[in-house]
């Protein structure tokens, strides 16, 4: 144990020493020599995030905090019984530390600086935006696109008896259609070995590394030759990025599962396209027994409505392009807002087939017909406040209302079809929606995820400024903190998902999902009506975050 007259400890808390100048004094004067354990390091530490760590060269004191003591006034480190002081010295430094506060559930977060008295029209996608939906929707999803497998495309009987399992998969994640596997890949294309799946069985480190002979993929690998941030039909991997696609991962890997488990011969690109034409061509479908039963499969949320009456009420105009055909919009809205829903918005365009309204130019906007439910063949030379609009392009949009560049904000809950183009292509400020943040703001507020994350923080630093002491003592020491390591980095995961962990990070690395949510989304949070609370002349500021060369915390 580390008593109060040890030398080593006495050094570190009387004097004020960081860890790294600490440690760094230690290996020093330290001579033994022993076998290299940067190679052990780096092997246990297969799954480890690029960067991750911040070193001890990195390690800052404010100019009024105490010098660092003399290296040599600091003893050598020789005996396991010293490597276990200074465990516990640092053990009993984290726990004087307080923990973050807790981060508000209904925050609006800033990926860049917005300006919302510049936004003078406000855009909205339905699904998931201003439609959210309870979680008896995945299931309806589920259970048509498993019945249209069975029946349409015979697959086996046995198939209707696989239930789905809500907690499985989240979203962003990559299917490999050539290997059949389901993979969580970081912002650095790594594979986050432990979160790699064929059907519902969990694929080892080895046998993962052997079918990718790296765990860094190459960029066209993962989203083709072209490097398109949308999927390229010639890539050998499928991002599944919406909310819709979470039934969708967990139908097909069911199906795969039960194919390995009966030996039945499969070919997983066939299984993929299979699963995915089922689950789209449901939507119909499913879009009929919502509107027959509305309130069994959307939130209510009164908020919508002051919300939308105070962006009115500010004099910005308001348009809506989804995907969603009409009638299903209709009732939705007419449940969530009023019958006179459409008074709000000065254009709705339905069935807009987004992405391909942001980036095709050919395409004429349609004007709908409500009495016939059809589409008119009449040019389109204005659009008018209350009539329906179909299809057509957003350079018609921007050309026939005249609002274009950052006088526009567009919310949706996609990071690639509703936000992508209209950042890259047209210069729109831009707003995510992702509801699922609700639940990872709440378990990152939880104290005992706080002390096992900043505990891991702290520890990750202890090894890495001792792994190039060269002493027995020192192996026999790291060999135990990197056992506790890797315990801490999978309950830090498995908090959020047992598969995959969180839709945000890796162990450390954001995910390739939240890279691209950052980069397409200037601001995001996990319901629209969260804006309520800001005058429409706000500026969301982001955080100044910390880049690996500047100040070090043991703190996230």
């Amino acid at each position: 144990m580390c008593t109060a007259g040890s030398p080593i400890v006495n050094a570190l808390l009387r004097q004020n020493v960081l860890l790294g100048g600490v440690v760094g004094a230690i290996r020093r004067s330290t001579s033994v020599v022993r076998p290299n354990y940067k190679a052990l390091w780096r092997s246990r530490s297969f799954s480890s995030d690029a960067g991750a760590a911040v070193s001890g060269a990195s390690a800052s004191v404010s100019a009024s905090a105490p010098a660092a003591a003399d290296p040599a006034q600091i003893l050598p480190l020789k005996t396991v019984s010293d490597y276990q002081e200074l465990y516990e010295a640092t053990k009993k430094k984290f726990q004087s530390k307080k923990l973050p506060v807790d981060v508000h559930p209904d925050a609006v977060f800033a990926c860049n600086e917005l300006d919302l008295s510049e936004v003078q029209v406000y855009g909205f996608d339905y699904d998931y935006t201003l439609a959210c939906y309870k979680p008896i929707l995945e299931d309806l999803l589920y259970n048509l696109a498993r019945e249209m497998l069975v029946k349409r495309f015979r697959y086996p009987q046995a198939i209707l008896d696989l239930e789905y399992e809500p907690h499985f998969a989240v979203r962003g994640l990559h299917y490999d259609v050539e290997k059949g596997l389901l993979v969580k890949l970081d912002s650095f294309l790594q594979l986050q070995l432990g979160s790699v799946y064929r059907g519902r069985t969990k694929v080892g480190a080895d046998e993962v590394l052997k079918l990718y002979h790296n765990r860094l993929l190459p960029i066209a690998y993962v989203e083709g030759p072209n490097n398109s941030y949308r999927h390229n039909t010639n890539s050998k991997m499928v991002q599944l990025a919406d909310l819709f696609s979470v039934p969708e991962m967990c139908l097909l890997c069911n199906v795969i599962e039960y194919f390995e488990r009966n030996r039945i011969d499969y070919n997983p690109e066939i299984v993929f396209h299979d699963t995915r034409t089922a689950m789209g061509s449901c939507h119909p479908i499913m879009h009929g027994k919502v509107m027959q039963n509305t309130e069994k499969y959307i939130e209510r949320n009164p908020k919508l409505v002051k919300y939308i009456e105070k962006l009115q009420q500010a004099g910005k105009n308001l348009f809506l392009v989804t995907n969603s055909p009409y009638s299903f919009v209709n009732c939705g809205m007419s449940w969530l807002v009023g019958p006179h829903w459409r008074e709000y918005f000065d254009v709705v365009i339905v069935q807009a087939r987004k992405p391909k309204f942001f980036t095709d130019e050919s395409r004429p906007i349609r004007l709908f017909d409500e009495r016939t439910q059809s589409h008119l063949w009449d040019r389109v030379f204005k659009l008018e406040k209350g009539k329906i609009y179909y299809e057509g392009s957003v350079r018609q949009l921007q050309e026939l209302k005249g609002w274009r560049g950052h006088s526009v904000l567009y919310f949706g809950d996609h990071p690639y079809s509703d936000l992508a183009d209209v950042t890259l292509k047209h210069s729109w400020r831009t707003g995510a929606i992702i509801s699922e943040l609700a639940h990872e703001i709440e378990t990152l507020n939880r104290v005992d995820f706080k002390m096992s994350a900043n505990w891991l923080q702290m520890l990750t630093q202890l090894i890495e400024e001792t792994q190039d002491d060269e002493s027995e003592a020192a192996e026999i020491s790291l060999a135990h903190w990197m056992e506790e390591r890797d315990q801490l980095r999978n309950k830090t995961k498995n908090v959020f998902n047992e598969q995959f962990g969180s839709v945000f990070r890796t162990y450390h690395n954001p995910t390739y999902f939240s890279r691209r949510l950052f980069r397409f989304a200037d601001i995001y949070t996990s319901d629209i009506t969260n804006l309520l609370k800001f005058s429409t002349s706000h500026t969301f500021y982001p955080r100044r975050g910390v880049m690996p060369h500047e100040y070090a915390s043991h703190f996230i």
